[in-house]
């Protein structure tokens, strides 16, 4: 069963696409045309999709941008372009990513680089990075300058672990805390700068920008670990990608990560059948999902990703916000966590 989005989610996707179709729409037609495809809006051919048959993000980074603005003014509006931005930069990441993975379907269709061609994919990725600054560049106010500079930051530390990730893939064991420092990288700088953007946009005092980057922070630590779930174990109709996708890619994720370092028999017998030359037949696939749980892989990542919302919880403790943005933020970091798996 698939989690509800929240409230703040939905909201925040209806107040972002008008100002993301308005900034995509400054592109030249062929990055034009390749990120209209990639966010959803039209089809390989550039003909639009109809809103029903749209299969697109959650759109929780700018629903965090959106929502941390709140906490410092009722108005998020002011902070629309932090929204954007981060959409944009989450973008670069899926449109790279997908190339370097060799993933060939991105929200249950043909992902872009497939479509419009390697080179075209990574190209609209570095123009869709570059629009991101643009964007906080334009509102011309010192909060506008400070997002610039801390997105830049979050995008460089992106940057990092996706590399580590990517180093990941020629050593044969790696350690829990490496994998851990590559999400902080991967996936959780670009959330934390999402809770952050909001309160700068808004010019909002210390301590409310470092207590939600703190949120941010472990919330994206558990939503990678609940990805790696759902990489292993995520049905395709929710996910988009065939079942076992990470362990047909051989992909050193969290749980195969605790698993391999377990110490464990069927630890040994992971690594044996990760390990094998070839691309993995669909019975090694079942085999290593099999294992993974046996060596408690599964149930290390469910645990650590229910502490990493719990930590994510806390930085929230004692800051002052209006009590119904604070009950969203918790809803939303609940959210994390209970996508279907």
């Amino acid at each position: 069963m698939t989690a509800q989005a929240p409230a703040a989610v939905s909201a925040g996707r209806e107040l972002l696409e008008p100002a993301l179709r308005a900034t995509v729409d400054r592109l030249d037609r062929p990055m034009r045309e390749i990120a209209s495809y990639h966010f959803g809006w039209t089809d390989e051919t550039g003909a639009p999709v109809p809103p029903a048959l749209r299969s697109t993000g959650k759109a929780l980074r700018p629903a965090l941008v959106l929502l941390a603005a709140r906490a410092a003014d009722d108005d998020p509006r002011p902070a629309l372009p932090g929204a954007v931005a981060v959409e944009l930069v989450h973008a670069f990441s899926l449109l790279h990513d997908d190339i370097m993975d060799g993933d060939r379907t991105r929200r249950h269709r043909p992902a872009a680089w497939t479509v419009f061609g390697t080179p075209a994919a990574i190209l609209c990725g570095d123009a869709l990075l570059a629009l991101s600054h643009e964007v906080l560049l334009e509102t011309g106010t010192a909060g506008g300058h400070r997002a610039a500079r801390a997105l830049a930051g979050a995008t460089a530390r992106l940057i990092t672990g996706q590399a580590l990730d990517l180093e990941f893939e020629r050593r044969a064991r790696i350690s829990l805390a490496e994998c851990l420092r590559m999400a902080a990288g991967k996936t959780a700088a670009l959330l934390a700068c999402s809770c952050s953007l909001g309160p700068l946009l808004c010019e909002a005092p210390e301590p409310l920008p470092g207590a939600l980057a703190a949120f941010g922070s472990d919330l994206g630590v558990a939503f990678q670990l609940t990805d790696d779930l759902l990489g292993i174990w995520g049905a395709p109709e929710v996910t988009g990608k065939p079942a076992g996708n990470d362990l047909r890619a051989r992909k050193k994720s969290l749980p195969v990560t605790a698993a391999l370092n377990a110490g464990t028999a069927e630890s040994e017998r992971l690594a044996e059948v990760l390990g094998r030359p070839g691309v993995p037949s669909e019975a090694d696939v079942r085999e290593a999902a099999r294992l993974v749980e046996a060596a408690g892989g599964r149930a290390w990542t469910e645990a650590e990703a229910a502490a990493r919302v719990a930590s994510a919880r806390a930085h929230l403790d004692g800051v002052d916000m209006p009590d119904r943005v604070r009950a969203d933020l918790l809803e939303l970091a609940d959210y994390v966590t209970t996508r279907s798996r």
